[in-house]
């Protein structure tokens, strides 16, 4: 590039900051979408304790969000109040949940005109002060910092303490170091009438959001050293893990890593078991919240640095559907591929390349496969897995990696009665006969494994291998063709006709 570019004619293209403001806030932001993006910088600090305190008594409606991180000097908060902060380019630590240097500032535009940053290291005992104010960006048309005055940074504080006491739940011996005032939150006041702006407010507060974190920021929550804890005025949140690891038919499919760049993308595809229908339609369920339904969080569920970034529906992958409600997708991804997801300011939304979704696409129709089979064995509710003698059913479940399989009760009393009136060469037979018509039902419901005939040669069923080579015997004697004995009998009986012993393969030449 020229170092001594030719003398041109030109105009000043400085922004207005009033409109710039705004447009940079329409960046897709909810009100938990922009309290999300405020804890991520939070957790960045270091922070393990953070509150978020809403005053709806008065309007303009005040909500503060507090953390005790590492804080900030007076250098440090100036630069973080600029736009943006951060370059794109700076390589981030791996547990940097930052991305753009916009989010403090975006997300809190998202929400209000006006609002304060008060911080500190933790060493000090005075909080530094900046204000962005659109309104008086507006007056003054230059993109100018507020630095809050002695008294104006005690009012706040005053308004803080007063609030955080005013609710339930106080953290014990809490000194936030950095003190995030919004000071109206103009969506809230100026799209509402009366009431409904406070009580709207509060819904959103106290459901929607405590909902929303709960789940987004679950494994800060449940770590095992320093968790996270998160106080939304009288509430301290509880995480949602998704993928409740304690529950032994969660079924994990076979999971997939890929190399991409210099980060690695690991896919692992979860079927959550049958009864979860049922069961997410109570109140409190670890299947689902409690204003989402399984329809609702079926789907991938995107980590980024342990940060879900998207959770429920499939991204334009494939549709959603009903017998896919028990599929969750886990994707898991570091910091250092956010250019090639298309990762937004938000947070909150992807886009998923070709090549990737193609990768995505091959492995999500083994998940859909297994999700769907499970969500067809709903009728297997009713067959119980445990035996009792009041209760005695034709058909036991059990549990296998491929699903619920059945096997016919041999404790079922016609079955028993049959069995104990046969003689010896009619039960070898008749258990020849059980084990093929359990392995059929099991092929025709996708949850059967052929079987290594050499490992299997005394069954379940108590067979041995000259059980079956005498009941050859007796099939060939009544005229039974051997091609038709090979090519039905053997695999109806559930075996890989590749292991077959050579006994048998003998009789069949």
């Amino acid at each position: 590039m020229d170092e001594n570019p030719k003398a041109l004619s030109c105009e000043d293209g400085t922004p207005f900051p009033e409109h710039l403001i705004k447009s940079i806030a329409e960046q897709g932001y909810s009100l938990e979408t922009s309290l999300a993006d405020l804890i991520d910088n939070s957790v960045s600090a270091g922070a393990d304790k953070i509150e978020i305190l809403i005053n709806t008594e008065t309007v303009p409606f005040t909500l503060f969000l507090t953390d005790n991180g590492i804080g900030m000097s007076e250098e440090q908060l100036k630069k973080a109040m600029q736009f943006p902060s951060s370059s794109l380019e700076t390589e981030r630590v791996t547990d940097d949940l930052g991305r753009f240097g916009l989010g403090m500032k975006t997300a809190s535009f998202a929400q209000t005109r006006r609002f304060t940053v008060l911080s500190k290291k933790k060493v000090d005992k005075s909080y530094f002060s900046r204000t962005w104010d659109v309104n008086y960006l507006k007056q003054t048309k230059k993109w100018l910092i507020i630095v809050n005055d002695d008294q104006e940074i005690s009012d706040l504080l005053n308004g803080y303490e007063e609030l955080t006491k005013g609710f339930l739940n106080e953290f014990i011996d809490y000194i936030p170091n950095t003190i995030i005032a919004w000071q109206g939150l103009y969506k809230f006041e100026e799209y509402l009438k009366g009431n409904d702006k406070s009580n709207s407010l509060k819904t959103q507060i106290n459901e929607i959001t405590t909902e929303y974190l709960s789940l987004v920021f679950h494994r800060f929550m449940e770590r095992s050293v320093k968790p996270l804890t998160i106080r939304v005025n009288n509430i301290v949140i509880k995480p949602f893990n998704p993928f409740p690891s304690n529950q032994p038919d969660l079924r994990l499919i076979e999971s997939m890593q890929k190399g991409i760049e210099n980060d690695v993308i690991k896919l692992e595809g979860f079927v959550l078991p049958v009864r979860s229908i049922d069961e997410s339609k109570e109140n409190t369920n670890i299947w689902s919240t409690k204003n989402k339904g399984l329809m609702d969080m079926e789907g991938l569920y995107i980590y980024r640095a342990d940060r879900i970034i998207l959770f429920g529906g499939w991204n334009g992958i494939i549709r959603k559907s009903p017998r896919l409600q028990l599929a969750r997708l886990r994707v898991e991804v570091g910091n250092k591929v956010d250019d090639l997801l298309h990762l937004n300011v938000a947070k909150s939304q992807i886009s998923i390349p070709y090549d990737l979704k193609v990768g995505f696409l091959k492995y999500m129709s083994t998940l859909r496969e297994e999700a769907e089979k499970e969500y067809f064995n709903r009728g297997l509710r009713k067959i119980t897995s445990k035996r009792t003698d009041q209760v005695q059913m034709l058909f036991d479940r059990k549990a296998s990696n491929k699903g619920a399989i059945l096997e016919i009760n041999a404790d079922f009393p016609l079955v028993k009665l049959l069995e104990e009136s046969l003689d010896p060469s009619q039960k070898k037979s008749f258990r020849l006969l059980k084990r093929i018509i359990n392995s059929t039902i099991n092929k025709m419901r996708n949850s059967h494994i052929d079987t290594s005939f050499t490992h299997q040669e005394v069954s379940e069923e108590g067979l041995a291998l000259q059980d079956l080579i005498d009941t050859i015997k007796n099939l060939l004697e009544m005229g039974t063709n051997k091609g038709t004995i090979k090519s039905t009998v053997l695999p109806a009986l559930g075996f890989r006709i590749d292991t077959v012993p050579t006994e048998i393969n003998q009789l069949l030449k």
